[in-house]
């Protein structure tokens, strides 16, 4: 089998973060990158959503960053909701 070099630029950090998670999966980078590509071959795309928030999504973010609009809750109180 022959292979490729792929060279890539990320932040160091971003890359420590996630070869820790990796190894965690059992994986190494290349096994991650080369399980990726296959994905992106399999599902002719990235094996994921990718998509820009809506208008409404945008605005509800500003307002958590501002401290604007929140509502206190409890996780108890959630769990209810969840199971209603």
């Amino acid at each position: 089998m022959k292979t490729t070099m792929i060279h890539a630029r990320v932040e160091p950090d971003l890359k420590h973060e996630a070869e820790v998670i990796l190894k965690q999966l059992g994986l190494n980078t290349t096994q991650a990158v080369t399980l990726f590509f296959q994905q992106v071959r399999l599902r002719k795309g990235l094996p994921f959503e990718v998509k820009l928030p809506t208008a409404e999504t945008e605005d509800a973010f500003r307002d958590v960053l501002a401290g604007k609009n929140l509502e206190p809750f409890s996780l108890d109180e959630l769990a209810k909701e969840l199971r209603a």
